[in-house]
């Protein structure tokens, strides 16, 4: 009795520093999330910029997107999967047929800025609650946010080779 006593108290006083830990954490990921949404809407912002708006409509092959639609692609893909973590932040309203650069540039930042008030609203723990995500199933708050962060990189990528296939150097590949 007095063994199981001991080992009562240890695994007590084990999970009273679990818990804080565990708490410690969450509010971790949530900034980690946050940090990471808001610098790749900056890489997105000055990659999107960078194309002249007369090349807006440049498509690599035919079959591809133009520049303008990978841009869109990207606001679009955000605002349809962002809506699914919830929150109290009216969504904007974007035109998915947009051909104007300042139209585009201000769809992706919108979408973003979403993003960021989402985001925002979530408390720590909420970051990994489940939710159910269009194309992902079930996932936490957090992983339906990295899905989107890989999604952009992945369209970022291609987007870079627009801008070289135009002569222009992507933003994040000029050194000064």
């Amino acid at each position: 009795m007095r063994y199981m006593t001991a080992a009562v108290v240890v695994l007590a006083a084990a999970l009273a520093f679990a818990v804080p830990s565990a708490r410690a954490q969450s509010a971790v990921v949530k900034a980690e999330v946050l940090k990471d949404w808001t610098g790749l809407k900056d890489t997105m912002m000055k990659i999107a910029d960078a194309m002249p708006e007369d090349k807006f409509g440049y498509k690599s092959t035919p079959a591809q997107r133009s520049y303008g639609e990978q841009v869109l692609h990207v606001a679009t893909v955000n605002m349809a999967l962002l809506g699914t973590i919830g929150g109290t932040t009216a969504a904007p309203t974007i035109n998915a047929k947009a051909t104007a650069k300042a139209e585009i540039l201000k769809a992706l930042s919108d979408s973003f800025d979403y993003g960021t008030a989402l985001i925002n609203e979530q408390t720590p723990d909420g970051m990994l609650q489940v939710v159910k995500a269009r194309f992902l199933g079930e996932s936490t708050r957090a992983r339906v946010i990295y899905f989107l962060v890989g999604h952009t990189w992945d369209i970022y990528g291609q987007m870079a080779v627009y801008l070289r296939l135009n002569g222009v150097t992507p933003p994040a590949s000029v050194r000064p």
